[in-house]
């Protein structure tokens, strides 16, 4: 079964008034609802409310970085989460990036790729009832034992956000999938083999459903250079390939020409990582995400001029 999920919150809405959006994506045939965690809302809220508001879609946060909550605190937020939606939560787990872990959280950006699988392997032990007193290379947990207890069929499942073959191989080897972000459908055959067979494969793609291609090449050019210059995502699409099309922004990023920079992310590069057009065309390039091996999708809006509320409607799976 392919799911088909969308992020949230929805930008502009006040988190107190998704209640009727959510349970509109319900209705649509939507399967799951993802969250995220950068500056905007914490992970685990908006899907604290939606265990209650829309019992019965599948809840998932893609992703919870690493680094900024200690072990105890995060096993119990994971916990907690699968005691309110029992069998109906995915927890994704991953580095994030120097930016949210250093500069908006001052905390040292040391080993993310020992970090993660460390607290991947702590959580494992943790969420199934054992006493950890353990020392990982990048962590020391002593004496740490859940209160409440998970019954085992409601464990959730971890999934780990990967970008090159490191942490997608982690992904694989002690997850239960991996998360993808900011690639195209092309990509994604050269990303999903890294994971190896049988795992989930999240993919958050990012959609416009509109038919103004400048409106959303301009704006999605500021979208692509914010997330593309930072060190993480540029190494991916370096190993993608992308390195030819992107030096010219990489290049004046550097210099701290921005406006130049945004400005020479090619019309193709835009085109391939932001899914536009009408409604019916996003719907056939989504696919394409899933004919390559994609499992479960998290589409993430982007206002450039659209309705959220009539893209999530535009956008619904069709029978």
């Amino acid at each position: 079964m392919v799911r088909y999920g969308m992020t949230i919150p929805f930008d502009g809405v006040p988190l107190a008034e998704q209640r009727d959006w959510w349970e509109e994506l319900a209705e649509l045939g939507y399967t799951d609802l993802w969250s995220s965690e950068a500056n905007g809302t914490d992970g685990f809220t908006p899907l604290a409310l939606a265990s209650a508001w829309v019992p019965s879609m599948r809840l998932g946060v893609a992703i919870v970085p690493a680094f900024t909550r200690g072990p105890g605190l995060l096993a119990m937020s994971v916990a907690a989460m699968a005691e309110a939606a029992p069998g109906r939560f995915v927890f994704g787990i991953g580095t994030s990036s120097n930016v949210i872990v250093e500069s908006w959280n001052d905390i040292p950006f040391d080993k993310p790729y020992q970090r993660t699988r460390d607290m991947v392997r702590f959580l494992k032990a943790a969420l199934e009832g054992a006493k950890v007193d353990a020392e990982y290379e990048t962590l020391r947990v002593k004496g740490f034992r859940l209160g409440r207890q998970i019954p085992a069929e409601h464990v959730p499942p971890i999934l780990v956000a990967g970008l090159r073959p490191g942490m997608l191989r982690l992904a694989g080897r002690e997850g239960d999938g991996a998360i993808i972000n900011w690639l195209s459908a092309e990509d994604v055959k050269k990303v999903v083999p890294e994971v190896g067979p049988g795992k989930e494969i999240v993919a958050r793609i990012f959609v416009c459903p509109s038919e103004d291609a400048d409106t959303v090449r301009a704006m999605g050019r500021f979208a692509i250079a914010a997330y593309l210059n930072v060190p993480v995502y540029a190494a991916f699409h370096d190993w993608l390939g992308r390195g030819p099309a992107l030096k010219p922004m990489w290049d004046a990023w550097q210099a701290g020409d921005r406006k130049a920079a945004t400005a020479s992310i090619p019309d193709e590069v835009v085109d391939a990582l932001i899914v536009h057009g009408s409604p019916a065309a996003c719907r056939e390039h989504i696919q394409r995400y899933v004919d390559n091996g994609v499992t479960t999708t998290a589409l993430a809006l982007l206002p450039f001029g659209v309705d959220a509320r009539q893209a999530s409607r535009d956008l619904a799976p069709r029978a």
